[in-house]
């Protein structure tokens, strides 16, 4: 990767990153506590699956959009540091309905966003890329 191409690349994860934080501060102002964390990375699985799976079948997205909605805009939206924090503090059976009913809703919504996709461009033939 040319030095050109690195520079173009950590200015996209910033940027999207930029933008990913200031929309999870806003859901986390919203919905405060476990609440907006469960939402942000909900919608963070679904929006990733759906971006990533519609990325394998298609054309439609060059490398240089997924680093930035990807690697940029959701990995900074979705917070599994906060997860983790807010998991940890809470009573220990809301702590492990939460652990369990966020990765069932994250892994979920990431089928949905994959299905999304699917139904997007439901040409026959369209296989996933490797």
């Amino acid at each position: 990767m040319s030095r050109d191409s690195q520079t173009l690349t950590l200015g996209l994860v910033a940027l999207g990153g930029a933008a990913g934080a200031s929309a999870r501060h806003a859901v986390g102002g919203a919905l405060p506590g476990l609440w907006g964390t469960l939402a942000a990375n909900g919608s963070g699985s679904l929006l990733l699956g759906f971006l990533l799976y519609e990325a394998l079948r298609t054309d439609r997205l060059g490398d240089r959009t997924r680093t930035l909605l990807a690697t940029g805009v959701l990995s900074s939206y979705t917070t599994y540091s906060t997860f983790i924090v807010e998991t940890t503090r809470a009573e220990p059976l809301v702590g492990a309905a939460y652990l369990f009913g966020s990765y069932a809703l994250g892994f979920g919504a990431a089928l949905v966003g994959r299905d999304f996709a699917a139904r997007v461009d439901p040409r026959e033939g369209r296989e996933v890329r490797a």
